[in-house]
């Protein structure tokens, strides 16, 4: 498997065109790996470390760091710092890191389960979900159903348009119509989700949606 390289950027800019923001020491970017109770500090000579210095058009630098996730899953946490030209820190400059964000790495494939939001609905609704591992799903498709059972609509991957490793939310949205393209009726519909990598299914992930399906199966509500 290849190594997970996430891309993550990190933007800094100052209003003083005078001062560019030319050095990688404007800079302090640290990482705290699972099961480690401090953060490493990484020097801005790693090779998972790009600078860009600001450019004459704008003041603004940029880092692209690219950290190889590919050892532990787990929950991580990226801190950074940084300072004017002028050595004036960022944020509240009172010891504390400026800024950080928590991710979890799961390089398991699985999927949460698909939420429509809104929900309910009027005109149109948009469905969400959360993809982990290294790769999407080669199918993924979600059916709709009256409360009965009878298939009204089904939306295939390609309806979906791009999905990506991390949250979704589709360029697609469902405008309540059935395969005729025919509106259906106010009401509640059932909907379930087919998703399968190489032919297997996906393991569902646990997420804090589970509560609101029932044997794989959640509810939607049209209103007209």
């Amino acid at each position: 498997m290849p190594a997970l390289l996430p891309l993550i950027q990190i933007s800094l800019s100052d209003e003083n065109p005078l001062l560019p923001l030319n050095d990688t020491a404007d800079f302090e970017l640290y990482l705290r790996r699972p099961g480690s109770s401090q953060p490493v500090l990484i020097p801005m000579g790693d090779p998972a470390v790009t600078f860009f210095p600001a450019t004459a058009q704008d003041n603004e630098a940029r880092l692209e760091f690219r950290p190889d996730l590919e050892q532990t899953d787990g929950m991580y946490e990226l801190l950074v710092r940084a300072r004017d030209r002028s050595g004036n820190i960022s944020g509240t400059g009172d010891g504390n890191y400026d800024y950080r964000v928590r991710f979890e790495v799961v390089h398991q494939s699985t999927i949460t389960e698909v939420m429509n939001y809104p929900n309910p609905f009027s005109t149109s609704t948009r469905f969400v979900f959360t993809l982990t591992g290294t790769e999407v799903p080669d199918e993924l498709t979600i059916r709709i159903m009256t409360v009965s059972g009878v298939v009204v609509r089904e939306i295939t991957m390609d309806e979906l348009g791009p999905l990506h490793i991390g949250r979704n939310i589709t360029q697609y949205a469902w405008d309540g119509t059935d395969e005729f393209g025919d509106p259906l009726a106010t009401g509640t519909y059932i909907y379930q989700v087919v998703a399968k990598t190489q032919g297997e299914d996906l393991e569902r992930r646990a997420s804090g949606a589970d509560r609101f399906f029932k044997n794989g199966f959640g509810k939607m509500y049209l209103l007209r």
